[in-house]
C-alpha cells in the first residue's frame, strides 16, 4: 500500500528585480503576519538596505526594531532571540548577506515566528533554503530551519555588492552538478532517499549558470538577475527534497574540511567551486567545462587562487569524507596519492 507523504515548505512570495526593495512592506503585508517587525542585519547591509526597509515599515504605521549582529555564531542567534522577546517581535526580516539571513532564519525557527529574507549579496543559496550555516570553533554546523516566507531580492543592490561575493554565489550554484551526481550515487549504493524533481531543478540551476557564464559580468544588473534566480531555484530544490542533498555533496565536504584546517582562508562558495572541479573529475565528468565556467565568471579554480597551499588542499581531500555521514564519490576516503593525482590532473594544484 502506498503511504508516502511529504511536506514541502516554500516561500509564498519571491520578488526579484530592479528597485524591489521599496516593495518589501507590500510583499510582507500579503503574508498576513502580525506584530512588530524585527530587522536583523549587520553593519554594511544596515547602511545599504536595512535602514531603508525599517523606514518603510515605519511609514506604513509599523513600529520596527533593528538588531545588528557581528560575526555569525550561536551566540548571535541567541542574542537575536533575546531582542525579539524583549521587543515582542511578531516576525523577523533578515537584511544582508549570508550571515544576517542565516542568523535571522535560525532565530525565527526557534521563536516560531515568520521570517522574510532580503539579501544584499548573491553569495549563496541560503537566501531561500531551509538551512542555516554557523561556525563553531573549527567546525561549521549546517542547521535545519524553516525557509523564508518571502524573499525580496533587489538586483540593483545585488549588482553593487562586492563582485567576489557574486562569484562565490555562482560557484555555489555550479557545484549542484556534482552534488546531484553524489546524491544519485548514494541512492544506488546506500538506498538514500532521492527526488528526481528536486535533482532536475538543482541541475537546471547549474546549467543556467554555466550556459550564461560569458554574460555574467561585474556591475551588470542583468547578471545579478541571472544569479539570484539560480540561487532561488537551488533553495527551492532543497525545500522540495527536505534535504541539502541537491546542492551539497563531496565538494561541500571538501570546503567544510578546509574551514576546519584553515578557517576564513577563502569564501565558502569559492572553496566549493574548486572542490567541484575535483569531484567532477572523480565522477568522470566534464571537469574542464566546470573549470572554464568558473574561470569565465572570475571565480577561483586553483589552490593558489584560494590563498591555500597545495599540501592543505590534498590533506582536505583525504579527510573530507570524515565531515559528516553523507555518502559521496569520496566513499570511505581518498588516499594521498589519489588526491594528489586528481588535484594535479585538474590543475587545482
Amino acid at each position: 500500500m502506498f503511504d508516502k507523504t511529504t511536506w514541502i515548505r516554500l516561500p509564498r512570495n519571491v520578488l526579484v528585480g530592479h528597485g524591489v526593495l521599496d516593495q518589501t512592506v507590500e510583499a510582507v503585508s500579503e503574508l498576513h503576519l502580525h506584530g512588530r517587525p524585527l530587522v536583523v542585519t549587520s553593519p554594511t547591509p544596515r547602511e545599504v538596505a536595512a535602514e531603508r526597509v525599517a523606514a518603510d515599515f515605519e511609514a506604513a504605521g509599523e513600529d520596527p526594531a533593528i538588531v545588528e549582529i557581528g560575526e555569525a555564531s550561536f551566540e548571535a542567534v541567541q542574542r537575536v532571540i533575546e531582542v525579539a522577546e524583549e521587543v515582542d517581535a511578531g516576525y523577523l526580516v533578515g537584511v544582508g548577506g549570508g550571515k544576517a539571513i542565516d542568523i535571522a532564519k535560525m532565530a525565527s525557527d526557534d521563536l516560531g515566528t515568520g521570517f522574510v529574507s532580503v539579501p544584499t549579496a548573491a553569495s549563496h543559496d541560503g537566501i531561500v533554503s531551509g538551512r542555516g550555516s554557523v561556525p563553531e570553533g573549527d567546525t561549521r554546523h549546517s542547521v535545519a530551519a524553516e525557509p523564508p516566507l518571502a524573499v525580496v531580492a533587489d538586483t540593483e543592490i545585488l549588482a553593487d555588492a562586492p563582485w567576489r561575493l557574486t562569484t562565490a554565489g555562482c560557484a555555489d550554484i555550479i557545484s549542484n552538478y556534482t552534488a546531484v551526481k553524489d546524491w544519485r550515487l548514494a541512492n544506488r549504493l546506500q538506498n538514500v532517499q532521492y527526488s528526481e524533481y528536486s535533482a532536475a531543478l538543482a541541475e537546471m540551476t547549474a546549467e543556467m549558470l554555466v550556459g550564461n557564464a560569458d554574460s555574467i559580468k561585474q556591475g551588470l544588473e542583468e547578471s545579478a538577475w541571472v544569479v539570484v534566480k539560480a540561487l532561488v531555484s537551488s533553495g527551492v530544490a532543497m525545500s522540495i527534497a527536505d534535504s541539502s542533498r541537491p546542492a551539497s555533496g563531496a565538494e561541500h565536504l571538501f570546503s567544510h574540511q578546509l574551514d576546519r584546517m584553515v578557517p576564513d582562508a577563502a569564501l565558502h562558495g569559492h572553496q566549493v567551486g574548486v572542490g567541484t572541479i575535483v569531484a567532477e573529475y572523480l565522477h568522470g565528468g566534464d571537469w574542464q567545462g566546470v573549470r572554464r565556467a568558473l574561470d569565465t565568471i572570475g571565480a577561483p579554480t586553483t589552490a593558489a587562487d584560494l590563498g591555500i597551499d597545495d599540501e592543505t588542499v590534498v590533506a582536505a581531500l583525504t579527510a573530507a569524507h570524515e565531515i559528516r555521514d553523507r555518502y559521496t564519490i569520496l566513499g570511505n576516503g581518498m588516499n594521498q596519492d589519489a588526491a594528489i593525482e586528481a588535484a594535479e590532473t585538474t590543475g587545482v594544484i
